[in-house]
């Protein structure tokens, strides 16, 4: 005769997740594969999924992609720094365009998010005035672009000045 299970083991297998619920909320987190072929997958916060490369072919692929409104910031940026550093060497990693100087490293780099595209100053502690954001990296600061807030591009384009003169950040 099989054993009864108690009232502890029957509260216990009530409180474990079942298989089911587990890869639900994998799924979620997950990105979406891309309906077709050469279709851009955004991933969460509506950053594009853009493979790693050198260059300017995939930073303006990455642009390309990003969504909305944000895809004239990014276009603005990118013309923006390529004016200010026209000896910048561009890359996308970790989904994200990456701007440095061949052999000094980078020193700026942005990103999607949901309402906001994140500008990152790897020295930006060092630039005057210090950008907005604040960091759990001591020198790095950030700046926020949001859609209905425009962002001061000649304040932007000093920073970039400035940033593009200190030691770049190796990654």
């Amino acid at each position: 005769m099989a054993e009864k299970p108690s009232k502890k083991s029957a509260k216990v297998a009530k409180k474990t997740p079942s298989a089911k619920k587990t890869s639900k909320a994998a799924t979620k987190s997950a990105p979406l594969k891309p309906a077709k072929p050469g279709e851009v997958v955004l991933l969460s916060g509506g950053n594009p999924q853009i493979a790693k490369g050198d260059g300017d072919v995939p930073v303006q692929a990455y642009i390309a992609a990003m969504p909305g409104w944000k895809r004239d910031v990014g276009r603005r940026l990118d013309a923006i720094i390529q004016r200010t550093v026209p000896k910048v060497y561009k890359a996308v990693k970790w989904n994200s365009p990456f701007y440095g100087l061949e052999g000094q490293g980078w020193f700026t780099a942005y990103h999607c998010f949901n309402k906001y595209v994140k500008v990152t100053f790897f020295r930006g502690l060092s630039l005057n005035p210090v950008p907005p954001g604040a960091s759990k990296s001591q020198d790095t600061r950030y700046l926020d672009i949001y859609e209905d807030k425009p962002f001061d591009e000649v304040q932007f384009a000093d920073w970039v000045k400035q940033a593009s003169l200190l030691p770049g950040e190796k990654l």
